[in-house]
Formats: structure tokens, C-alpha cells, sequence
């Protein structure tokens, strides 16, 4: 088993491979998330994980697309508390910090924190531990990184300031993700379908009544413009289910009335 990640050990992608594989999964370090995408469908890699919205910055709307376009199957999800950390060389505080660099989402999250410090230029750069890796590798001082604890104890940080986030309960949603149509094992209670519906009143509310009538709980829907079709839009929705049996009764009817309808994965509801 090797795991596509998002950035460099320490990093949050590879702290939601370790919880769900195991601690000792191999794991191939990619600088964005298209060459992330490109190690899955290259066969370089088993799976992949990706980070897909967050409590605080939202949506990752250009993964919805990475996800739309190149056909992938997410077979789990997993849940992780972000905890942003202010870290640098040992010896170095707020004071002589002249420069934070990080992945722009986590200085998005981190933005209210900065306020209070209007001198601290804030750099966006590919990774939380990548950066920390860099400060560490090139003895850089005056620069500090947002990331999380294991990068600041992997690359031998010191800890500025913890916990700087925004909001405290700060979580991101992310995805499990192959390229085979392998869906998870044992319960299936949660799906993520993508579809497009006709560009009329009430096509996209009666899908809805229909999900709604097959006793799917609606628990997201997303909607991201068609490049080629200006002012139109496909539909990302997730729902969780009781009853299996259900789930595929409206799968049935929703594909016989909407566009493009497909499945994008079925899987464990971890959010329970």
C-alpha cells in the first residue's frame, strides 16, 4: 500500500493517511493537489488523500473539479482537528519574526491571529511542512511557519505560539481517494453523488424531494460552474442513509431525471 499525500511528512494529509491505514503506511510527498491526482492515475500510487472542505475556509472548490475531471472514486472520508501552530528555530519569538509562510488555507484559517501583528508579512507557499522542513534545512531566521506539532517535533521547531486558528473547533473534511471503482469495505451509510439537472424552474428542488421521499439526510450540496455551459451549473450533494436498499432506490430514480448522474463514491458516514 502507498499513499498519495499532499505535501511532506509532518503534514496534515499525512497525519489522516497514518490514523487511516496505519501508522506505518508508505507515503509518496506531492507539492499540489493536480500532482497528486496525476501519481493516482498514474498508478504510482494506490490512494490518495485529499483534503476537500474545511470549518473555517470552506469548500476546496478546485478539488471538486480535480475530482469531476479526471472520473475518481472516494471510498472514505476521514474528519481531522486542525490545530495551526507558529513555529521557528529555536530562540526566535514573536519579536524577531519578520515573515510567516504557509499553505494559503492555513493562513486563511489563521488571518485574525495576524491582525494583532500588522508588521508579520504573511508568504503563501505549497505546504504547512514543507516550510518548516525549509526554515529548519536552510537555518533561516526571522521566518516562521504555520503547521502542525509533528512537523515542529520531525524538523526540531520551536513552538511560537499554539493553536492560532480562528476558531478553535477547527476541522477539516477530507477524502480517501482510488482510481478503480474499489468502494469501502463492510457498512456503506454515506454517498457523494455529482449531477447536473435542466436549466428550468424546480429541476433541481424536485431531485432534491426525490432524495428527500428515498429518506436520504442531505448533509451537503455544492454547485460548481460548467466551463463550457456559462450560467450553468453541476451539483455536488452528499447523503447518509439508513437503509442500502434505499440508497439505491434513489440513485434509480435520480439517474432517470437528472444529467450527467453519477456516483462519486459510497462509504462509512464517520461523522456519526
Amino acid at each position: 500500500m502507498k499513499v498519495a499525500i499532499q505535501g511532506v511528512q509532518g503534514s496534515f494529509h499525512h497525519k489522516v493517511a497514518q490514523e487511516f491505514f496505519g501508522a506505518d503506511v508508505q507515503v509518496l510527498e506531492c507539492m499540489s493537489f493536480p500532482r497528486l491526482v496525476d501519481a493516482l492515475l498514474d498508478g504510482e500510487v494506490d490512494d490518495a488523500v485529499m483534503a476537500i472542505e474545511n470549518t473555517i475556509a470552506g469548500a476546496i472548490l478546485p478539488n471538486y473539479a480535480l475530482l469531476d475531471d479526471h472520473n475518481l472514486t472516494i471510498e472514505g472520508e476521514y474528519y481531522l482537528d486542525i490545530q495551526h501552530n507558529l513555529m521557528a528555530l529555536k530562540g526566535q519569538d514573536l519579536t524577531t519574526i519578520k515573515e510567516v509562510w504557509s499553505h494559503p488555507m492555513a493562513i486563511l484559517q489563521c488571518r485574525q491571529f495576524f491582525r494583532d501583528y500588522p508588521s508579520i508579512k504573511l508568504v503563501e507557499d505549497t505546504d504547512t511542512a514543507g516550510v518548516a522542513r525549509e526554515i529548519k534545512e536552510r537555518n533561516l531566521t526571522g521566518i516562521a511557519a504555520i503547521a502542525s506539532t509533528t512537523a515542529a517535533e520531525i524538523y526540531d521547531l520551536s513552538i511560537i505560539k499554539s493553536s492560532i486558528q480562528t476558531v478553535d473547533e477547527n476541522a477539516t473534511r477530507f477524502f480517501i481517494l482510488n482510481k478503480n471503482g474499489k468502494e469501502a469495505d463492510g457498512v456503506i451509510n454515506k454517498a457523494s453523488l455529482r449531477f447536473t439537472t435542466d436549466h428550468k424552474r424546480g429541476s433541481l428542488a424536485t431531485i432534491l424531494n426525490v432524495l428527500s421521499d428515498c429518506k436520504m439526510n442531505l448533509t451537503k450540496i455544492q454547485s460548481m460552474p460548467i466551463i463550457e455551459k456559462p450560467w450553468e451549473y453541476a451539483f455536488f450533494v452528499d447523503v447518509t442513509f439508513d437503509s442500502v436498499e434505499s440508497f439505491k432506490k434513489a440513485i434509480t430514480l435520480v439517474s432517470l431525471m437528472a444529467k450527467d448522474f453519477k456516483v462519486l463514491g459510497a462509504y462509512k458516514n464517520q461523522k456519526q
